[in-house]
């Protein structure tokens, strides 16, 4: 073991035998699993855990808020396919940490919640203990799995069964609770050894049935239509070359969900997703890779689908997916790198790739809509729009494609979305399928440590309240990213009033002209105000140039915005009118 406790010689016995704790135990049943990276808030009862991390050579990243170190933990998961680690105190830690460790099992990321908890004998009667709450309980529904771990011996095989559940079949956020008392319970050194557990394959492949294989090429060769939609569950399986080799040798046009983007270029010759609309309402067979048919699209009805019925092909991990918005022909269940294996070695070298009358016409469409696009990306209006703003942005990934872009908000996430090419796969990171707010500065800072990458992080100024105050970590850990708070004073647009006519201002307006540069400077990074596309073009650039943390203050036009983004229709609108 790296790591030992040492206790006085009468506590030890004749034999004076090294002793080792819960602390240590916890440190070395991690480190045995290649776990070296921990995103935490310090406080009771942890606090000595970080420190004693941080000695055994771990790296401990400490925030000001725990949902923010949980979103670090949660996308530090999907990016390196290892259980993220989030440390957070008890009972309101926990909580804080609780959204985070939902939201991962929502996108299906391997995240592990550690809090430290109260003492069951004290919880159980409800006696008033210091932050008492029946953490695992409260857990259970939010993640995966839950674990409590009562007794220093069984630290090995708690934490096993942890990474296991986080990060097999459908990888999800697992949640285990430490009590205090268990921190520091003491055993002897070489038993605690013996009872650590290295996890041995925790994500066996699963292959998809024969049958299953043959049913779905068979789905696909009758197909004269046919649209691949890549997932990010498909950019979490690391098989790239494999998914493009797919979509080259079938032919077939692909759209990719945001965080799938990247997984081929996006300016590649079957990329669709200028066509969106075309290719969702007209295709007549669609094979989703690593996605779902959720709201995100429209549950595979409605409008957006057009009139005729579809024929779909899923690839999925996990069965219950399947079936679960519409009937799926072909459902192919399977990790996604042995189902895409599979597909190829049946397509063969004879495949005969879609009719040319349907690929010409998605390439028609979306060349024109790209071009009409072009105009209102390369504007230079002061203060800017969204389009001015984002084609700058554009641009300088297309220069930089590997930096990570992180983005949320709402019209600066929605619009982003379709503006902003991304060439290489995980370099857009974003809210996911809950469609949360505030992951930004947390998602940018394990994109920063886990990659090493320089991180462009495009915020909403609503998106960006959530998590600024983490811009004082990025300064502290002097991090190499780079945000950039898109300001039009309020929630969707700047210019409500209060209907009241009262003095409060409107429940989505906020204060006019904020300076957010200001608090990037007061902690030591670099500030910038930009008001017109040039000026976020050089800050960006010099930004990303330098490495140093810097925070762009993009002036946007209050006027600029629709109302909920692109998704104002789950807005429900009153028909009552009062006078």
């Amino acid at each position: 073991m790296s790591s030992t406790a040492t206790e006085p010689k009468e506590e030890q016995g004749a034999e004076d035998a090294p002793l080792t704790d819960g602390f240590h135990l916890v440190i070395d049943a991690l480190k045995l699993n290649d776990i070296n990276t921990i995103y935490n808030v310090p406080g009771i009862p942890i606090t000595d855990l970080g420190r004693f991390m941080q000695a055994e050579g771990m790296r401990v990243l400490s925030f000001r808020h725990e949902q923010h170190a949980g979103y670090a933990a949660a996308i530090a998961g999907y990016l390196t396919k290892k259980p993220g680690i989030c440390l957070t105190v008890s009972a309101p830690g926990f909580l804080n940490g609780l959204t985070a460790l939902a939201h991962a099992t929502t996108n299906c990321y391997p995240m592990i919640l550690i809090s430290g908890s109260s003492e069951r004998e004290i919880v159980d009667l409800m006696q008033g203990d210091y932050e008492e709450m029946d953490q695992l309980a409260i857990a259970k529904p939010h993640c995966k799995a839950a674990y409590r771990i009562l007794h220093a011996e069984d630290i090995g095989i708690g934490i096993a069964r942890a990474i296991r559940a986080a990060v097999s079949g459908r990888p999800g956020g697992v949640y285990l609770d430490l009590p205090a008392a268990l921190l520091g319970q003491v055993m002897d050194a070489a038993a605690g050894e013996k009872s650590l557990v290295k996890v041995i394959d925790p994500a066996p492949a699963q292959l998809p049935a024969p049958e299953a294989v043959k049913r779905a090429l068979g789905v696909l060769k009758d197909a004269k239509r046919p649209l691949i939609i890549l997932g990010k569950g498909a950019a979490y399986a690391q098989v790239d070359d494999d998914i493009r080799k797919l979509v080259e040798t079938s032919g077939i046009p692909y759209i990719a969900m945001s965080m799938a983007k990247g997984l081929l270029p996006d300016d590649h010759d079957l990329y669709a997703g200028a066509a969106r609309s075309l290719v969702l309402k007209e295709s007549d067979t669609v094979m989703l890779v690593g996605a779902r048919l959720n709201w995100l699209l429209s549950h595979g009805k409605g409008k957006q689908w057009g009139t005729e019925p579809k024929k779909f092909v899923q690839i999925d991990i996990e069965p219950k997916e399947m079936d679960s918005n519409v009937e799926v022909a072909a459902p192919l269940v399977g990790d996604i790198g042995s189902c895409v294996s599979a597909l190829l070695d049946g397509m063969g070298k004879d495949w005969k790739k879609p009719p040319a009358d349907w690929t010409d016409a998605v390439k028609a469409k979306r060349d024109s809509n790209v071009e009409k696009m072009a105009p209102r990306l390369l504007n230079n209006n002061s203060p800017m729009d969204f389009h001015g703003a984002l084609g700058a942005l554009k641009r300088i990934i297309a220069d930089n494609p590997d930096t990570i872009l992180v983005n949320e908000g709402a019209n600066t996430l929605d619009f982003a979305r379709s503006i902003i090419d991304i060439f290489k796969p995980r370099k857009r990171l974003d809210v996911g399928t809950w469609g949360v707010m505030g992951i930004g500065m947390g998602q940018a800072i394990a994109a920063a440590v886990e990659t090493g990458e320089r991180v462009l992080c495009v915020e909403g100024d609503s998106a960006f309240g959530f998590s600024g105050m983490e811009i004082e970590t990025i300064c502290r850990y002097n991090l190499p990213i780079c945000v950039v708070v898109f300001n039009n004073g309020g929630i969707y647009r700047g210019t409500d009033v209060n209907p009241s006519g009262g003095d409060d201002v409107a429940t989505t307006v906020f204060v006019k002209d904020a300076r957010y540069d200001k608090m990037m400077e007061a902690f030591g990074g670099v500030g910038v105000y930009a008001t017109s596309p040039d000026e976020l073009s050089q800050a960006v650039t010099e930004a990303l140039k330098s490495g140093k943390p810097t925070l762009v203050n993009a002036v946007i036009d209050e006027k600029a915005g629709t109302e909920s983004g692109r998704i104002g229709n789950l807005n429900p609108q009153s028909v009552v009118s009062k006078k």
